[in-house]
């Protein structure tokens, strides 16, 4: 039987859509969740409603054997813990809004243990590595206005820590006097982001050749409102093409592309300022984390690094041991 968190009547309990409906509605309404979570959100809780159903039961009055097994499933299934634990952190909040909707008595999430998750540390750049990719997204800026827009999102992404959602959808309007960005990050939260002077440099650059992205006819109207407009059906540089963008010019600087991505170079950001001295507080800010305990990763990556290079360059470290007699 599941642990009740407390008493009194419940109201009648919805089918499992309309449920999962309602819950994204609060967290859309109350929460500010962005469109790309209530899709994570939508797809959990479906997944878990398909499991349950399986099992003979509805969604909404599953118990805490359901989420048990249900985790049970998942582990068995190879998926990471991290995707797991984000998995029952889903279950949490909605089975939290359940019960103080009355539609439960109980949470069936309670006591349930979150699965181990494993320390992984994301992939960084070296400042060497950042400073081949920059020398070679400088290449044809003074031919080529998909050269100057390639250095300025180069260039943005490393001196500001930007999401590649956050660069994608920034507006126009959100260059603050060519020094700071008015960032909008998760939950619809602004923050000012700095833009160091090569930053600043490529973004003048960019801006004086704009317009060659700008589409044509109806689209246009919609374009012009994005610091980076296209054509696409959004009007503006889509995540996925940001991806393929630094993909191609990491191939070109003689790098693996694979570990090249606009978040790595958010990694690299926030690796590089914690290994320069910059206290947690600041880098949190800057990257727009809600709790500093996510921040504290850099630490971890930053700590790693030097041990790593320690052992390669100190010549203490290169000798092997004298065997003691």
């Amino acid at each position: 039987m599941t642990a009740s968190r407390g008493s009194g009547k419940s109201r009648r309990m919805p089918g499992a859509a309309e449920a999962i409906e309602t819950f994204l509605d609060m967290m859309s309404a109350e929460r500010g969740a962005s469109q790309n979570t209530l899709a994570a959100y939508r797809r959990d809780l479906l997944d878990f409603a398909g499991f349950v159903t399986g099992r003979g039961r509805a969604m909404p009055g599953a118990s805490r054997d359901d989420v048990k097994f249900y985790l049970q499933s998942l582990s068995e299934s190879g998926m990471a813990g991290s995707s797991q634990a984000r998995r029952l952190s889903a279950l949490r909040q909605f089975f939290g809004f359940s019960y103080s909707e009355g539609f439960r008595t109980d949470d069936p999430t309670d006591a349930v243990e979150a699965p181990r998750r494993g320390r992984v540390l994301p992939k960084v750049l070296s400042g060497e590595e950042v400073e081949q990719l920059i020398l070679t997204a400088r290449q044809n800026t003074d031919k080529s206005a998909e050269a100057r827009r390639l250095l300025c999102i180069v260039e943005m992404l490393y001196a500001s820590g930007l999401r590649v959602s956050e660069l994608a959808t920034l507006s126009h309007a959100a260059v603050r006097g060519r020094d700071t960005l008015l960032v909008k990050g998760k939950g619809g939260k602004e923050r000012i982001a700095p833009l160091n002077r090569p930053a600043r440099e490529a973004m003048e650059s960019y801006l004086a050749v704009r317009e060659v992205f700008l589409p044509q006819g109806a689209r246009r109207a919609v374009a012009e409102r994005y610091l980076f407009p296209s054509r696409s059906a959004e009007g503006h540089l889509t995540r996925r093409r940001l991806h393929q963008m630094l993909k191609a010019l990491a191939a070109k600087a003689g790098l693996d592309p694979e570990r090249l991505s606009p978040h790595v170079l958010r990694h690299a950001f926030a690796t590089h300022l914690v290994e320069g001295g910059a206290d947690l507080r600041s880098v949190q800010m800057l990257l727009g984390h809600a709790d500093v305990a996510t921040t504290q990763i850099y630490t971890h990556v930053a700590r790693d690094r030097l041990e790593k290079t320690m052992a390669e360059a100190h010549p203490l470290a290169r000798k092997p041991a004298t065997p003691r007699r």
